[in-house]
């Protein structure tokens, strides 16, 4: 059974959450606040965290900041409407998806599925993708650049290792959203840029001039063929 970290200030929210994620057949532990939320993280060890960024204290932002530091969990943001730069931060910070409230949810449980999905599938595909001195072993989700281990977050590896299996393929960022995402709904495209420019920081020998994830103008990303 897998377990879910909830974190938000409104008991509403998080009474609904848990009620939907426990039916759904998920283990559910939850937290009001920031510090809570980490203390609960490093304790309970969840499978996924959903996470509010308007908390008290400490916000959603500053907790994704410290969670990466340690771990690669899988984090859904919790925004409000009209939060598009705290959306743009928490992706390049290294969130996997985001729901605006007021959410459906029927539609975090199926968010949280898809994320859980695509880490499961991961996992059994026995494979490695080499190119140059980039080397992505897929079950295992580890990247070494040069020989030298490289921390992606689940989506960020997922979208890494699809661009890289078809090298010289152009992926529009709609392509790429249903790649990593594996569910319906509308598109928010610039999550994709978020996510490109923080795979770029971490395994590109330059960030100016990309090596390996290169940009289609209008269109989208593609791996470099050569």
């Amino acid at each position: 059974m897998k377990t879910i970290l909830v974190v938000d200030d409104e008991p509403k929210i998080v009474k609904l959450a848990r009620d939907y994620l426990e039916h759904a057949g998920m283990n559910v532990v939850t937290a009001g606040d920031g510090k809570s939320a980490l203390a609960v993280a490093r304790s309970e060890k969840p499978d996924l965290i959903v996470l509010d960024l308007g908390l008290p204290q400490m916000d959603g932002l500053d907790v994704t900041r410290a969670l990466r530091k340690e771990s690669n969990v899988p984090i859904i943001m919790l925004t409000a409407r009209g939060e598009e730069t705290d959306k743009l931060v928490g992706l390049e910070l290294g969130a996997d998806d985001y729901i605006v409230k007021p959410f459906s949810p029927k539609e975090l449980v199926a968010r949280v599925r898809a994320v859980l999905r695509r880490l499961e599938s991961m996992n059994v595909q026995a494979e490695i993708i080499r190119a140059a001195d980039l080397l992505l072993d897929v079950p295992r989700m580890r990247v070494t650049v040069g020989g030298r281990d490289t921390e992606l977050t689940p989506t960020e590896f997922q979208l890494l290792a699809t661009l890289a299996r078809e090298p010289g393929r152009i992926f529009t960022r709609a392509q790429l959203l249903d790649v990593v995402r594996g569910v319906s709904f509308d598109s928010y495209e610039r999550a994709i840029d978020a996510h490109v420019k923080n795979i770029r920081r971490k395994i590109e020998p330059n960030v100016r001039e990309p090596r390996y994830i290169l940009s289609v103008y209008g269109v989208g990303y593609k791996f470099a063929d050569k």
